[in-house]
């Protein structure tokens, strides 16, 4: 994972909760779940409506 090893991993874990403490680390989990979900779901909002653009693409007629 990103090429950390499970030491690494543990001094940044141990920071962390140094940091924020142990109540707050729910919290920011949640928010960080909630604004991961929200941009997927703003991807795939794009998604299908890029795709709806593509079977829309029949040419016209000027005069």
């Amino acid at each position: 994972m990103f090429g950390l090893h499970g030491q690494e991993i543990i001094i940044i874990a141990l920071i962390v909760l140094l940091l924020f403490g142990g109540k707050k680390i729910p919290e920011l989990m949640k928010g960080l779940g909630k604004g991961v979900r929200s941009f997927r779901d703003g991807v795939k909002g794009i998604e299908e409506i890029d795709d709806d653009n593509k079977s829309d693409n029949t040419p016209t007629q000027t005069k």
